[in-house]
């Protein structure tokens, strides 16, 4: 599979990225474990977690940690084939610090992941999601410790905007602090405004977008009809709160992509995979498998 450098680091990483949200359920811990194998062998190296993960179960407030649990199983003797990534900052119990990026919290965080995930370090660490009550600088400031200490290699971000990271980008700047190197925003055909603004700054700043959504809940794959029965086990049955409902309006932008991959000798799946990857400052899109035949489809589209 092909791979692209994340600027600003020595990490060549897959040009898909092995998404663990659903681990735990509806995908069982056997079946990620044997996915995490099946991707490893077909030339993904690169796998994307949370501390909060723990697929359909999670509930604001829950404990997460399944999917990392599930991934440090998988991982044993195959650590030094991944570039691995995780998450810290949503709420991950009901105390009022179980969640945000404060040191304490980070630092608490980022040892209950490691642990999970049977490693001593994690190559990326991404803040999930800002917290307006933690100054940037402390947060900057355990991140960079974080990597000092060898627990974190690079640090990212996660759902920041572009003026978000310029703020964060002038921080570091100032006080020679290592800037993040990368940035996940959900993306795809159906949901494009990072076009805008988001994708540009981060060319011209050398800050690598890891995408998620790719594929928009499996909208974006050709299985979803005007008029036609809901796909048993689809994304719309087993969990309709994370997924775009059904309306007119999208299936006109369904059916006009499905024109676009038809002229260009496409299946649909694979017109929304490489119409983002055309982009070089997109890395590596995050995708996630429930079976083989999901994986293997997956890694055709972008070959």
């Amino acid at each position: 599979m092909e791979q692209r450098l994340i600027p600003n680091t020595n990490f060549q990483v897959s040009i898909l990225c092995l998404g663990t949200m659903t681990f735990g359920n509806p995908v069982t811990e056997t079946d990620a474990i044997h996915l995490t194998h099946a991707a490893l062998e077909r030339g993904i190296n690169f796998i994307d977690t949370a501390n909060i993960y723990e697929g359909y179960s999670r509930y604001i407030g829950s404990a997460g940690g399944v999917a990392e649990e599930i991934l440090g199983k998988a991982l044993v003797g195959k650590r030094n084939k991944v570039i691995l990534a995780t998450k810290v900052g949503m709420k991950v119990g009901q105390k009022a610090d179980d969640q945000g990026l404060s040191r304490k919290h980070i630092l608490r965080e980022i040892d209950r992941s490691l642990n999970r995930l049977k490693t001593d370090y994690v190559d990326l660490y991404y803040l999930h999601k800002p917290d307006p009550d933690v100054t940037l600088e402390e947060t900057i400031q355990t991140m960079v410790d974080l990597i000092q200490a060898g627990k974190i290699k690079e640090w990212a971000v996660s759902n920041y905007s572009a003026d978000q990271i310029k703020e964060i980008l002038d921080i570091c700047d100032k006080n020679n602090f290592r800037r993040p190197v990368a940035v996940q925003p959900p993306y795809s055909l159906l949901k494009r405004d990072v076009e805008q603004d988001l994708l540009p700054f981060c060319e011209k700043q050398g800050i690598a977008v890891i995408p998620y959504q790719v594929l928009q809940g499996g909208l974006l794959t050709g299985k979803y009809k005007r008029n036609q029965e809901t796909p048993i086990g689809s994304r719309l049955i087993e969990k309709p709160e994370w997924i775009l409902a059904p309306s007119d309006e999208l299936f006109n932008l369904l059916e006009k992509y499905e024109a676009e991959a038809s002229h260009l000798g496409r299946s649909l799946m694979e017109h929304a995979l490489k119409s983002l990857l055309e982009n070089k400052i997109v890395v590596s899109l995050i995708v996630g498998v429930k079976n083989l035949p999901q994986l293997e489809s997956l890694i055709a589209g972008v070959s």
